[in-house]
């Protein structure tokens, strides 16, 4: 039987809904876990789209970068299907170079 988290759900399954909603999920879950592996993907949740969230509006507002907001939110839609899929897996994968911010950021909460 998997392991179970504060929540009730398997760990890995509140780890993969922590990015479902992006941000909000990610706060969710963080407030809600006590668990590392559910409390890392939610922190990574958090700071990845809320990164990815405020450079697709630097793009839009930027009218020389807007062309790049659709590629952006297409990287985004990709990078969120991985996440979901690393993280029910069981994997704690880090995205590369925000997830050394992420292990800071978890370390002061």
């Amino acid at each position: 039987m998997a392991e179970k988290s504060l929540t009730g759900l398997p760990r890995n399954t509140a780890a993969a809904l922590s990015y479902v909603l992006g941000p909000v999920s990610g706060v969710v879950f963080l407030l809600l876990e006590k668990d590392p592996f559910v409390k890392f993907h939610a922190m990574q949740s958090i700071v990845v789209f809320g990164i990815l969230f405020l450079l697709q509006w630097a793009f839009v507002l930027t009218i020389f970068l807007a062309p790049l907001s659709g590629l952006l939110i297409i990287v985004m839609f990709v990078l969120w299907l991985m996440l979901i899929y690393k993280a029910w897996s069981g994997e704690e994968w880090e995205v590369p170079v925000l997830g050394k911010y992420t292990r800071k950021f978890l370390k002061k909460v």
